[in-house]
C-alpha cells in the first residue's frame, strides 16, 4: 500500500505576518522553518512513502531552503486562491504516483506526532475518511453582534477538527473534482468535502500538542518549546583577505569610509575587514566562500558595499538555526591607523550581526616594514567567527 502526505503551505499567514514574521510556515522555530519541522514529521514516519507540498507562487526560494534535502519529497506544486483549491492542485499532482491513501496536513502544525499519523492510517483500514480531532472541553457561548451572550452551546459530541485528515486517494480526489465543477469553494477543510460527498468520516482522537501556529505569539511559544530541547555544537570559521592599493583618497574598512592617501583596488568596495569576516562566517557553517556567492566576474557586484556580503553570510548562519557568539578581526597595515575608527567599525558589524561590542574584537598591527603590507602596497585582514549550530541541523 502506497501512502502519500500532502502538506498545505500556500497560505500567507496574515495574523503572524502582521507582526513582521512573514508567511508563518517559514518562520524559524528551534532554528528551522516551521515547514521544515512539519516535513520532517512525515519524512521520518516509516508508513509514509511520498510527501507533496503545496506552496504559494511567490515562495519558491523560501520553500527551497525550508525543504532542503528531506527524504520522500516529490516536486512542490503551486497552490490556488483558497485552501480548497490548493489541496485540489496537490491531489491532482499526486495522481501520477497513484497513492492508495493520502494524509492532508496543515504546514502550520509542526508538532504532529508519529502516533497520531499512525492512528489516522490505521483508521483508514475500515473507513474512507479519518479526521484527527480533539473533544471540546471549554464551555461554548454564542454572542450577539453587541458582544452579549445569547446562548450556551452544549459541548457534548463536539470536536475540534485538526489535521492530518486521511482519505482513500481516489474518492477524495473525485470529491474535490466534483466540488470544483459545481463551483463549491467554501469548504474550510477536507473532511467537510468528504461529508458533502457522502463519506462517513471517522474521528481519531488527537494529542493536545498538535497545535496550529496562527499568531506571532504562537510562534514565540513554539520557538521556546523547540529551543529548550536543542543541543548546540560550537563551530569556528576563519577568513583572510588582501587588496592592493591604487590611486584614490580613501579606503573602506569595516564598512567605514576612512580618508587615506590611496584606495584599495577591488571589484566591490575592497573592504578587507568585511570580506575576511564574511568568509569566516561562511566557513563556520561550511557554506563555501565569498567568491562563490559573489563572484568578481559578475558585474552586479561592481562597486558593491561589502556590508551586503556580510548580511548574506549572517542570514546563512541564521537560516541554519545558528547563533553568532563572537568575532575577532586583525588588520595588517602600516596605515591608516585603525584605533580611531574602532568604535564605528564595531557599531556597524554589531548592527549587521546582532552582537554587542564586547563580542567584536578589532585589532591592528604592522608587519615591521616587512612584506607587501610593510612596503605599504596594500592591506590584509584576518578574521575568526564563533558560531553555535544545532546538532543535526547544520546542512
Amino acid at each position: 500500500m502506497r501512502i502519500a502526505a500532502l502538506i498545505v503551505a500556500a497560505g500567507r499567514g496574515t495574523r503572524a505576518a502582521a507582526s513582521g514574521a512573514g508567511p508563518k510556515q517559514y518562520a524559524l522555530i528551534g532554528g528551522r522553518p516551521v515547514l521544515a519541522h512539519t516535513i520532517a514529521a512525515f519524512a521520518d514516519h516509516p508508513e509514509i512513502d511520498e510527501i507533496k507540498v503545496v506552496i504559494h507562487a511567490d515562495d519558491g526560494e523560501l520553500y527551497a531552503h525550508a525543504s532542503g534535502r528531506a527524504a520522500k519529497l516529490s516536486p512542490a506544486v503551486t497552490g490556488g486562491a483558497t485552501r480548497q483549491a490548493s489541496v485540489h492542485n496537490g491531489l491532482e499532482a499526486l495522481a501520477g504516483s497513484k497513492p492508495d491513501l493520502v494524509l492532508i496536513h496543515d504546514a502550520a502544525r509542526p508538532f504532529v506526532s508519529a502516533k497520531t499519523i499512525l492512528k489516522v492510517i490505521a483508521t483508514l483500514k475500515s473507513a474512507r475518511a479519518a479526521l484527527a480531532a480533539l473533544p471540546v472541553t471549554d464551555t461554548l457561548k454564542r454572542a450577539s453582534d453587541r458582544g452579549v451572550v445569547e446562548d450556551t452551546i452544549p459541548r457534548a459530541g463536539l470536536w475540534r477538527a485538526q489535521t492530518p485528515q486521511g482519505f482513500h486517494f481516489e474518492p477524495i480526489l473525485d470529491a474535490h473534482r466534483k466540488a470544483a465543477e459545481q463551483g463549491l469553494d467554501k469548504f474550510t477543510d477536507d473532511a467537510a468535502i468528504a461529508e458533502w460527498a457522502g463519506f462517513d468520516v471517522a474521528i481519531v482522537e488527537d494529542e493536545t500538542g498538535n497545535i496550529k501556529l496562527t499568531t506571532a505569539e504562537d510562534l514565540k511559544l513554539a520557538d521556546r518549546q523547540m529551543t529548550s530541547n536543542i543541543a548546540f555544537e560550537p563551530r569556528t570559521g576563519t577568513g583572510f583577505d588582501v587588496h592592493r592599493f591604487t590611486e584614490g583618497d580613501h579606503v573602506w574598512l569595516g564598512g567605514v569610509k576612512i580618508p587615506h592617501t590611496h584606495k584599495l583596488e577591488g571589484h566591490s568596495d575592497a573592504d578587507v575587514i568585511l570580506h575576511a569576516l564574511t568568509d569566516a562566517l561562511l566557513g563556520a557553517v561550511g557554506d563555501g566562500d565569498i567568491g562563490q556567492h559573489f563572484p568578481p566576474s559578475d558585474p552586479k557586484w561592481k562597486g558593491a558595499a561589502s556590508r551586503l556580503f556580510l548580511e548574506d553570510a549572517a542570514r546563512r548562519v541564521k537560516d541554519r538555526g545558528g547563533r553568532i557568539v563572537n568575532v575577532d578581526i586583525t588588520v595588517l597595515a602600516e596605515a591608516p591607523r585603525i584605533g580611531p575608527h574602532r568604535p564605528a567599525i564595531q557599531a556597524l558589524i554589531g548592527d549587521v550581526l546582532g552582537l554587542t561590542t564586547d563580542r567584536i574584537g578589532i585589532n591592528a598591527t604592522t608587519t615591521e616594514g616587512m612584506g607587501f603590507t610593510g612596503r605599504r602596497e596594500g592591506i590584509a585582514a584576518m578574521a575568526s567567527a564563533s558560531v553555535l549550530l544545532p546538532y543535526g541541523l547544520s546542512e
